[in-house]
């Protein structure tokens, strides 16, 4: 019998999140020597070495050391040193493959988290214990930094500044300038002093080019029919099978952080009857489970409607536009990363 995600219920806590905030099995092997930069786009040659170079600096200074720079720079009011270095491009760019590589290459502490699961650690650890446990870091790596919300972009900017006062180093990947994070989402110009500020830290590299997710793919694999989808599950016991609908429900249950360990183990997945999501918060979530999946290289099969026709045209032409087109790319690239069997 496939495996029934509505029917786990992980319990994750804040320590766990905590031990297992490090690259995901995808990007286990990321490296500079083996990110590719594609022909007739400079940038991202540029990237490769910025990356580079600010993983040099970081390995050659401790904390402190750079925290006496940052002192030392405002009793001479000299510009103080790059605090953070910000990847911004589109998707599919490998944003994430370098910094992937530079977490690698650092010596710790370190640690590597996507926004929403820093987020989510910040609420589960508390502030004060966030900022103590985090400032023992080197470098802290933040993946798809977003701002979804007004309370976030306070928490994001104190928190980060708090770590920054203490000598720890960031870098962090957007499709989103720093100046413009929460453009779309919310009032941003009530919170313009705090997205300033929180721009202020990073030093920014754009990426250029082509998702390479989509190179020799453009959608996602043609949908099966129910009886096909359900034979494919049971045919392989790292399979999961539930109705789409079901899953979604389920996720309204579970807390974002629990998202991993949910198909932890779980090799391809298997959504019978998907349809068109209208619920923003139901399409967020569903965004943040495909990126777990994305994380561990989870096959994905579906019946009912394309997987790219998930997301309603008004969702598409909104303020988290991005996010959901994200979710397009990798949803297309694991419908096509079906498993031998």
């Amino acid at each position: 019998m496939p495996i029934a995600l509505c029917e786990r219920n992980p319990r994750v806590t804040a320590e766990e999140v905590l031990a297992g905030l490090c690259p995901p099995p995808t990007f286990a092997d990321s490296t500079f020597a083996n990110y590719r930069p594609v022909p007739g786009q400079p940038s991202q040659q540029r990237a490769l070495d910025s990356v580079s170079s600010f993983a040099r600096s970081l390995s050659a200074a401790t904390p402190d050391e750079r925290l006496r720079l940052r002192r030392w720079s405002r009793r001479r009011a000299s510009p103080e040193p790059a605090s953070g270095l910000y990847l911004d491009g589109g998707f599919g760019v490998g944003k994430t493959h370098l910094l992937a590589a530079l977490w690698h290459c650092v010596p710790g502490p370190k640690l590597f988290a996507t926004f929403v699961e820093l987020t989510h650690l910040a609420g589960a650890l508390g502030f004060a214990e966030a900022v103590e446990r985090l400032s023992s870091y080197r470098l802290v790596c933040i993946d798809e930094f977003e701002l979804d919300d007004p309370g976030d972009t306070v928490l994001m900017s104190t928190l980060l500044s708090r770590l920054i006062e203490r000598g720890v180093s960031l870098a962090a990947t957007s499709n989103t300038l720093p100046d413009r994070l929460g453009e779309g989402r919310f009032a941003a110009e009530d919170f313009l002093r705090e997205i300033q500020a929180l721009s202020s830290r990073f030093r920014v590299v754009r990426i250029d080019g082509p998702d390479y997710r989509h190179r020799e793919l453009t959608s996602p694999a043609k949908p099966h029919d129910d009886a096909a989808l359900l034979a494919l599950a049971g045919s392989r016991p790292d399979a999961s099978f539930d109705h789409f609908v079901d899953l979604c429900r389920h996720l309204e249950e579970l807390h974002p952080s629990t998202y991993g360990a949910l198909v932890e183990s779980v090799g391809l997945v298997c959504l019978q009857e998907v349809r068109q999501l209208h619920d923003q918060a139901t399409a967020l979530r569903l965004v943040v489970f495909t990126d777990r999946l994305y994380d561990r290289g989870a096959a994905v099969a579906a019946s009912g409607l394309a997987l790219d026709r998930v997301f309603s045209d008004e969702m598409l032409s909104g303020g988290f536009r991005k996010k959901y087109y994200r979710a397009f790319s990798r949803l297309a690239a694991l419908s096509h990363a079906l498993p031998a069997t």
